[in-house]
């Protein structure tokens, strides 16, 4: 990308560009959202007021403002401004900008500020290249993802820059925005002299998620089709904007993010969030056996005993899915989804084998009772003192399967099947106190 002075666009080039771009916001004041990171008295907004902006990184979902804070802070800051799209940039690119920011702060002693957008997309080696320039304080830093920085960036890089998180814009703030660039005579729409329909606006408030320039590109992309003077219905908007985006991104950051949502409403038992996040995966184009391999771990962890069904269930999910394709797969998904959603839910296969792992690493050490060993040395008895429990009344008798001080790792809960395993603990720790009263 060309370096600038003042600005990432000039105005000259802002009638050639899209309408998403020819409506960002100059100034601050003109900024919509963000309010909680941007807003009156945050230490982004008086930082880029004053000019005294530290290296940071924007890191947010696509359409959020990340470029447009670039873009703000470019006309406003008294640094030199330069820019790196780290898709088509790289190292040779990185040289010249260092080179310039050099020569710039010995000859006229002037900062310089460099924005990369997409940063998650420069590798390792790429990043360290960047890093003692940062460091150094050679120029300010900013950096522009769609990826958590915490796995994107290297933690060095990382740790020199303070992470500024973006939340997907509201429907009224998308609103906002689509009204201002119906309305607007220089850079907008105004002068085609359009009609927005309420309801073509919710559609394009609702399609476009949270982000701003997916609503901008639908409305130019109807405005284009109903022509100055026109109107725009809800199905010229509809059929302008094509298909649907689920935003899910199979192989990137939505992936893990929409997997975590479907997780975690099956473990808070609302089974329909559970099959919307399950749609989103499958519409995605998600592959079936990994949200099968994932359920079949929940039953156990989430579920457990509480209802071992459920792990039967989530069995025959993660089978089918190896074998059974879209979209047939689906049916048996949600009928397992559903299950699971529904069904009284316990941790404490978990809580159980984690604590007694605890212990196994830390000790004490437990040596297992000869009477437990199934291999005997020579001349060894036949049977050094092992009692079946199946020739005892209740199939249970006294006898010690752990040495040591006592252990209670296993604390069962009160919901479905494990009442019941609560129920026969009970009743095995009432034997033990009866045989300790009797004397073994």
């Amino acid at each position: 990308m060309a370096k600038t002075d003042k600005g990432l666009f000039t105005e000259k080039s802002l009638g050639a560009r899209p309408l998403a771009v020819r409506m960002r916001p100059r100034t601050l004041d003109d900024f919509v959202g963000q309010e909680e990171v941007l807003g009156p008295g945050t230490y982004l907004r008086r930082a880029i007021e004053a000019d005294r902006l530290q290296s940071l990184v924007l890191y947010g979902p696509p359409g959020t403002g990340k470029t447009t804070i670039a873009f703000i802070v470019s006309n406003m800051t008294g640094a030199y401004f330069e820019a790196l799209n780290a898709v088509m940039d790289g190292l040779p690119e990185l040289k010249e900008v260092v080179k310039r920011a050099r020569d710039r702060r010995d000859g006229e002693g002037r900062r310089t500020l460099l924005f990369v957008d997409e940063i998650h997309r420069f590798n390792k080696t790429q990043q360290d290249g960047l890093l003692p320039h940062v460091e150094e304080g050679l120029f300010i830093f900013i950096g522009a993802t769609v990826h958590n920085p915490y796995f994107a960036l290297t933690p060095a890089l990382r740790s020199r820059s303070r992470v500024v998180r973006l939340r997907e814009l509201s429907d009224e703030e998308i609103g906002v925005l689509v009204g201002r660039a119906l309305t607007d005579e220089d850079d907008g729409l105004g002068a085609a002299d359009l009609t927005l329909e309420p309801e073509a606006e919710a559609f394009i408030v609702r399609q476009a998620a949270g982000d701003a320039r997916r609503a901008l590109s639908a409305l130019e992309a109807s405005a284009l089709l109903v022509g100055p003077g026109g109107t725009i219905t809800v199905d010229a908007a509809a059929e302008a904007a094509g298909a649907t985006d689920v935003g899910y991104d199979r192989d990137e950051e939505g992936h893990y993010e929409t997997i975590s949502a479907y997780i975690k409403s099956v473990r808070g038992s609302d089974p329909d969030a559970a099959l919307y996040w399950l749609a989103r995966m499958l519409v995605g184009g998600e592959d079936p056996r990994f949200i099968a391999r994932r359920l079949f771990i929940l039953a156990a962890e989430d579920v457990g005993l509480a209802d071992p069904q459920a792990l039967l269930v989530a069995d025959a999910a993660f089978k089918a899915a190896e074998v059974i394709g879209m979209p047939e797969v689906q049916i048996i998904l949600a009928e397992a989804t559903i299950y699971c959603a529904t069904a009284p839910k316990s941790n404490s296969s978990i809580t159980a084998i984690m604590a007694a792992r605890k212990e196994v690493e830390e000790g004490p050490r437990r040596p297992i009772p000869v009477h437990l060993k199934n291999v005997r040395l020579p001349g060894e008895e036949e049977d050094p003192g092992y009692k079946y429990p199946h020739s005892y009344p209740g199939g249970w008798i006294e006898q010690e399967y752990v040495p040591g001080p006592p252990v209670r790792f296993y604390e069962p809960g009160d919901r479905g099947y494990e009442a019941k395993v609560k129920e026969f603990l009970k009743t095995v720790e009432e034997f033990k106190q009866k045989a300790s009263t009797n004397g073994g």
